[in-house]
């Protein structure tokens, strides 16, 4: 593969400690991110540069380690990492311990440069990425080397997210779901030891997710015959889940109350955050067990002659108090003397959430629900001040799990919009989002006048 002359690295960094493995891990999914590649892109590369980190360390005490964006004269553009052992590698070969690795990747091996042996490993950009100009190119070398590296326990907590966003993707049989969640419980029990075995569950973590992925580039074309059975799965993990949350939460109360044992400050703020996060994977379990039954058809729509003005009036009264305190204005106008065939609580629950997300990302300004007829339809829209969303990303915000960067300080798992929206289609109607940044949004739902 010919290329451009060479530019300067995008980033050097030195691999001699165990810790540097985590470091690397890290760097590389920043790196990859930066140049264009996509969210499983990156963590592939993430991953791949981990594996070979660990057994270079073994094998030789270390490498330094170097990040390139190659350009071809056609345009095409690689992310190449360049790994140059602080000693000669035996037999001057390099083969990964496990054989998963070099399918993360687009090549591995060893080439020479100079004296030296070189590990070398690339991964294509994509031609939808953004070009980067050499100024662009001089601003990342920058960010990068002045950003500091996270901690062992920040990159742990970021692969356990890369898990759980992967569950959403693999659709195994029956047998290949117990198995992952096996794998999962068994994360989760090691973060509960984390002090203690934070290296030896790291390196299980990493060989669950090369296998994991290379499974899922290896099984695609199974993914739309196992839907049902991650439906099932994610409703039956949903309703085992709630019980040990609950009672994380009860625990906690009972140690913040004032008539137990007084507790340090630092051990007060330790409850309040094991608290906060047993009350957000409860809602996160909540919303799951929704989407399953949504996705597994097991939501019956319970059809009658509704009057929207009693919905209405129902939330202006119930969400009033979230704009309270804050400057921002709830107006939901009184909607036309008229009746429409649908499901008076799936309806009510679109609404809740549309005008629960217009009123917690909204800073100022308005959120307002208005109703009229057009046709045989009824059109509702939800209408915010907000930041707005760009229309590259109108499609994304109905995808589960996503949340739109820069805006997720404001809370949420992703999951309220695509729940909005399966619900509307068994109303037999659409949700539609009109945005631009800075000007606000606006979720239109049509619905029927008789009904599906």
């Amino acid at each position: 593969m010919s290329t451009v002359p060479d530019r300067p690295p995008l980033l050097q960094m030195a691999l001699r400690v165990e810790h540097d493995i985590f470091v690397v891990r890290q760097r590389g999914r920043e790196v990859a991110a930066a140049v264009g590649l996509e969210h499983q892109d990156q963590v592939r590369v993430a991953t791949a540069l981990s594996e070979v980190a660990r057994d270079l360390l073994g094998m030789v005490g270390g490498a330094d380690v170097t990040f390139h964006l190659d350009e071809t004269p056609d345009g095409r553009r690689h992310l190449r990492v360049d790994l140059l052992p602080v000693r000669p590698l035996p037999s001057g070969r390099y083969e990964p311990q496990s054989g998963a690795v070099a399918r993360l990747v687009d090549s591995l091996g060893t080439i020479g440069v100079g004296r030296d042996t070189v590990v070398r490993m690339s991964r294509r950009v994509p031609v939808t990425a953004q070009a980067l100009t050499p100024e662009r190119l001089a601003e990342l070398r920058t960010e990068l080397g002045q950003s500091t590296p996270g901690s062992a326990l920040d990159e742990l907590a970021a692969q356990n997210q890369q898990l759980i966003a992967t569950l959403d993707e693999v659709r195994e049989q029956r047998d290949e779901l117990a198995v992952l969640n096996e794998e999962l419980q068994e994360t989760n029990r090691g973060v509960l030891a984390l002090y203690g075995q934070l290296s030896e569950e790291l390196e299980e973590t990493n060989r669950g997710v090369v296998a994991l992925y290379a499974e899922l580039d290896e099984k695609s074309a199974q993914l739309r015959a196992a839907s049902e059975s991650k439906s099932r799965f994610l409703a039956n993990v949903s309703h085992e889940l709630r019980a040990p949350v609950t009672a994380i939460i009860g625990l906690g109360r009972l140690l913040a109350d004032s008539a137990s044992d007084p507790l340090t400050r630092e051990q007060a703020q330790q409850v309040e955050l094991i608290r906060s996060s047993a009350a957000d994977l409860l809602t996160l379990v909540n919303e799951l067990l929704d989407l399953a039954k949504a996705e597994s058809g097991r939501i019956e729509v319970n059809w009658s002659e509704v009057d929207l003005r009693p919905i209405f009036g129902q939330l202006r009264g119930t969400l009033r108090a979230l704009a309270a305190g804050r400057p921002v204005e709830l107006e939901v106008e009184e909607p036309p003397s008229a009746t429409l065939r649908t499901d008076e609580v799936l309806l009510g629950q679109v609404l809740r959430n549309l005008l629960h997300n217009g009123l917690k990302f909204t800073e100022r300004g308005e959120v307002r629900l208005r109703a009229h007829l057009r046709d045989d339809r009824w059109v509702l829209t939800v209408t915010d001040t907000g930041p707005g969303i760009a229309p590259e990303l109108h499609d994304r915000i109905f995808e589960e799990f996503y949340q739109v960067p820069g805006v997720t300080r404001a809370g949420g798992t992703g999951l309220g919009l695509p729940y909005a929206r399966r619900l509307t289609t068994l109303l037999g109607g659409t949700l539609e989002l009109t945005s631009e940044p800075g000007r606000g949004s606006t979720f239109t739902v049509t619905l029927p006048v008789g009904g599906a």
